[in-house]
């Protein structure tokens, strides 16, 4: 039991210690300057990156809405020739059959087409949604780098 609580303890100051140190600031003086001014300069073009990615994805979007609408429309209206031709060729012949069966093979091409473009649309939400995340953790990054760069401007020398 002694033990336990002294490997716990010894885990929890080497923790303590660890996010001490990770969280200390990684550009303390004047002279980290240039390295602070090359992050933020990178980071800032990950922002301007992921917003023209981001506009890009969110402008491609209704299109993909509209695809998808079209396609579920279709495959709506040729299921229900389908059903009409299925219905007809069940007493009749071999002729309406075969029609049965080829509205029934676009029927299913429409259905598949349909889920396809359903399928379009959430990738891209998922898309909108990752490069959204993406930008907000570098608007942050870039924020702390301000601070950091303020911070350094105020120190005495």
């Amino acid at each position: 039991m002694k033990q336990i609580i002294v490997s716990l303890s010894a885990i929890l100051f080497v923790g303590i210690i660890s996010i001490t140190t990770a969280c200390s600031q990684k550009y303390k003086t004047a002279a980290d300057t240039v390295k602070l001014n090359e992050k933020y300069v990178e980071v800032s073009n990950d922002i301007a990156d992921l917003t023209s990615k981001l506009t890009i994805a969110q402008n491609n979007l209704p299109g993909f809405n509209t695809k998808a609408n079209s396609a579920t429309t279709n495959a709506h209206n040729t299921a229900i020739e389908n059903s009409a031709s299925a219905s007809k060729a069940t007493n009749g012949d071999l002729g309406d059959a075969k029609r049965a069966e080829s509205k029934a093979d676009k029927a299913l091409d429409g259905a598949r087409e349909a889920k396809s473009a359903n399928n379009d649309v959430k990738d891209q939400e998922k898309k909108i949604e990752k490069l959204t995340s993406r930008l907000k953790k570098k608007q942050a990054e870039l924020q702390e780098l301000e601070t950091v760069r303020a911070s350094i401007r105020n120190l005495p020398g």
